[in-house]
Parts: structure tokens; sequence; C-alpha cells
């Protein structure tokens, strides 16, 4: 028996009724239900738990599920991933709401995708995780990221100095309101919007992004992901803000912080009608001209 997980987020309400046409289907096809329990929270619908669904929390050891379904945006499958993290389960994003990068599967094309998830008609794209190493140790056993790492300002307008070393080598000291170094799957996330590359998922790199730097001749750069970077941050404030992902810490000068590629991977399913290149043109709205 095939055996798959949930997690998702309602945002809009409306995620009750979809979700009852997610478990019906599965049902029919004689899948194994497991939903997250902070999922499961959120509906008052007492069918929902008819459907004798098992449940899972974080840090629960998912190796026993075949897949992973992702309800909602970009974000709720960043937070699926701190649930499958070590186990690798394969995980399918179902866009509830827009098009994202990674949830790319519209709720109008559940069922068939679904077919082709049982029926193996699909493809894994591997990618990259960063991993944090820090005294004292930060985000628990959730040391990880998908998109970035980002150091940023706090309780200040002031700002901050953050020195960068790249195996021990001093590679520049950023005067900015803070960098992010994401993975290439992060690419498309903060580091773009603020000037970063695009970088193709299957390229094994880090990318260094500055926010609002002072410099202006600072600029992005990617190196090797096999690099070990560490962070050595000063300021008028003594309070920093790291992240992982969208999960934040508070720091102060004294935390050691270093970055190393993480041993684990994420696995993505792509369906047979998704493709990398098709999501970028229609998310960054590519060869459109509003004057045709």
């Amino acid at each position: 028996m095939t055996r798959i997980g949930i997690h998702g987020k309602d945002l809009q309400n409306k995620s009750s009724r979809f979700l009852e046409k997610v478990l019906d289907y599965l049902k029919k096809k004689n899948v194994e239900i497991w939903v997250s329990a902070k999922f499961l929270k959120q509906f008052k619908s007492s069918r929902i738990h008819d459907y004798q669904l098992k449940s899972f929390d974080q840090g629960d050891h998912l190796n026993q599920l075949d897949f992973f379904l992702s309800l909602g945006g970009d974000g709720t499958l960043l937070e699926s991933v701190t649930y499958v993290g070590k186990s690798e389960t394969p995980i399918l994003g179902i866009n509830t709401g827009r098009l994202g990068f990674l949830a790319t599967i519209s709720r109008d094309d559940v069922e068939k995708s679904f077919d082709e998830l049982l029926n193996s008609n699909f493809s894994i794209d591997s990618r990259s995780v960063l991993r944090l190493v820090s005294t004292p140790k930060l985000f628990g056993n959730l040391n990880f990221a998908l998109n970035d790492f980002t150091i940023m300002k706090k309780d200040t307008s002031s700002m901050i100095t953050v020195h960068v070393h790249v195996d021990g080598e001093l590679l520049n000291s950023y005067w900015s309101d803070g960098i992010i170094v994401s993975t290439p799957t992060g690419s498309t996330g903060y580091s773009l919007s603020c000037g970063g590359p695009l970088v193709h998922p299957k390229s094994e790199s880090f990318v260094i992004t500055a926010v609002s730097p002072h410099n202006l001749g600072t600029r992005p750069i990617v190196l090797a992901d096999d690099a070990e970077l560490s962070f050595h941050i000063e300021g008028r404030s003594k309070k920093y803000l790291v992240s992982l992902d969208s999960r934040f810490e508070t720091v102060d000068e004294s935390v050691k912080l270093r970055i190393k590629k993480e041993k684990f991977r994420v696995k993505l399913i792509r369906l047979s009608s998704q493709n990398y290149f098709n999501t970028l043109r229609q998310k960054l709205n590519w060869g459109i001209d509003v004057r045709n």
C-alpha cells in the first residue's frame, strides 16, 4: 500500500472542501494517508476526522512514507521540508493560490497529478540544502534550509558589518542591512529581490547577496557549495536576526556562525507536465509585451 503524508495551510478558510476532495481521491486509490497534526487542527469539519487519518508531528521519523504532499504555496513547501528532513521523502507541491516556483501544481490539476504520481510517471529534482553550524546551537534540529540563510539588522536604522570568510580566507566585509546566502533553489527568492542572479537548481553553488549595501561596488557572488562560509557581525545594535528559510532567531555579536552544504538533499517531484524554464517564464513574465 502506498503511504502519503500531507501538510498544508488553510490561509483563506477555503481548504476544507479541497482537502476533502484530496482525501476522497486518495482513499479511492487505496492510499494510506498521514496528515500533520498542525494542519489537522485548522479544520473544524467532522467529516475530515472520519477518514481515520494517521497524524504526525515535527521531529517524527517519516521514512515509511512513499510521498509527501504540500498544500499551499512555496512557504508551505519550505515548512514541509522541516517535516521530511533527513528522510528525503519526495515532495509534491500543490499550489492552492498563485503559481509558485516550488509548488507548481494547480488545484484544478490535482487528480491528473495524483494519477501520474501513483503510476510513477514523474522524475525527481534533487535539490541541495545548506546547514548552519553555530555556537551556541540555533534552531534545534532544524538547522538547515532549502532556500536561504540570512543575517539582518534588528531594532536600529544603522547598518551592520558582516565579515565573511570562505574556507578561512576573507571574502568581504559587507556594510549593509544584512546578507543572504542562498542555494540555487533559493536564488528565485529573497536573493533575487535584492539583485541576486538566477541560478539553475542543478548548479552546485552558494550565492552571497548583500541587502542594501552601503558600497555600490558590492555585487552578488556565486561560490562552489563545497566551501565553508563563516561570519562575524559588528554594529551599533547588540542584537541581530538570523534566519533559515522563514524561521528566525535573535543573536548577539558573540555567536559563531558557519554555513556548509548539508549531507541530505530535498527531493522534489517533477511531473511530466512540469518544466523549470516554463515556470520561470510564467512567474517572471518573460516574453510578455504589454503593447501586444
